[in-house]
């Protein structure tokens, strides 16, 4: 094997002595290197958890135990404050379907209220009377994968734990069902009682709920931030959520045009589009604010869709774009749970996923 030294750059025309003392600067320069690096990367890692800790010092308080009882007995949760005066953000599995709901803050033991669920999304909101510090809500459309991110939970009934991972994806369906909208897949692994823990950034922003977890215990789901504050727009604003109806059916067509592969290919009878001008082998662009490319595009567009308003629908035609107003109506699955969690599966952290797939 080689000495070190014959990986140098020292010139052999050195004589032998000038050689000797540059190969020995050169191991030492060598040797220096490495030392700055195994330094740089132990202060990153430093650096990476005092974000956590200032992130978890700032936020724990704002995280809370939720704890309630239904058909199977008592249970326990996790759901953060949204404003000062005692709402907060929770799973639906935590706050769904329970009884006798409290809230553990402080300390003490609050008694807490349900102001709204929604199965499709998959949380409810609670009320606590009492003043409580809140999370800021971040914009979940501006993470990518591997934004690194925080979660607090309240994992097997210990005290409140951070857990430090990235976002590992954006999925769509899972195991072959359909979300009802695009979903943060987190590599955090989840236990019980951390359904409704918040994602957040290293901002102290809330990007992300808690609302599943993958069989293996490897990583979670979340729900975006973003279509959560959807869901409490609407209940502020009509006292329920209303979740959009179309009524077309897309496929994917055998090419791309105008940048999209969304063909219509049914218009469903006594539906808002039914009548709207849009015509089966329209190529559709664009629902909305929403920008179509690919037919499963317009699940995020459907989710985003407030019943009763009118929505822009821009089409190709042959080769002139086209756009109809069309009045959305109530989703027939509005009421309904996505999917039945599996038998045997952890009541706190079910999982609920839409089998409504490509239908707006």
């Amino acid at each position: 094997m080689r000495p070190l030294s014959d990986f140098s750059l020292v010139p052999e025309s050195l004589p032998r002595p000038l050689r000797a003392a540059a190969s020995g600067l050169s191991l030492a320069v060598t040797f220096l290197v490495l030392l700055v690096g195994a330094q740089a990367q132990e202060s990153s890692t430093s650096s990476i958890s005092r974000e956590v800790k200032e992130v978890f010092d700032k936020s724990a308080k704002a995280v809370v135990k939720v704890r309630g009882t239904d058909e199977h007995g008592e249970f326990a949760g996790t759901g953060f404050f949204i404003d000062p005066a005692g709402t907060l953000y929770t799973a639906f599995s935590v706050g769904g379907d329970a009884d006798s709901l409290s809230v553990e803050f402080d300390g003490k033991k609050y008694p807490a209220r349900v102001v709204m669920t929604d199965v499709r999304s998959g949380i409810a909101i609670l009320k606590a009377d009492i003043a409580t510090p809140a999370l800021p809500i971040g914009k979940s459309e501006q993470i990518e994968v591997a934004t690194p991110i925080i979660t607090i939970g309240y994992p097997l009934d210990l005290p409140e734990t951070p857990s430090f991972g990235m976002i590992a994806g954006f999925d769509r369906k899972f195991l072959g069902r359909y979300f009802s909208t695009t979903h943060l897949r987190v590599n955090v692994p989840t236990q019980r009682g951390e359904a409704g823990a918040p994602i957040l950034n290293f901002k102290g922003e809330v990007v992300g709920i808690v609302v599943s977890h993958i069989e293996n215990g490897s990583a979670c789901h979340a729900l975006p931030i973003d279509a959560a504050e959807k869901i409490r727009n609407d209940f502020v604003r009509f006292g329920e959520a209303r979740h959009g109806w179309i009524g077309i059916s897309v496929t994917e067509a055998e090419k791309f045009k105008e940048g999209s592969r969304a063909e219509m290919t049914e218009i469903m009878k006594d539906t808002p589009a039914f009548g709207s001008g849009v015509i089966l082998g329209d190529i559709l662009l664009q629902i909305g604010k929403t920008k179509i490319r690919e037919p499963e595009d317009v699940i995020d567009a459907s989710f985003f869709i407030t019943a009763g308003e009118t929505v822009p629908i821009t089409v190709l035609r042959g080769n002139e774009k086209l756009t109809f107003d069309i009045q959305a109506g109530f989703h027939p699955n509005s009421h309904q749970p996505a999917v039945i969690a599996a038998p045997g599966q952890n009541q706190s952290i079910p999982l609920r996923l839409d089998s409504v797939g490509r239908t707006p």
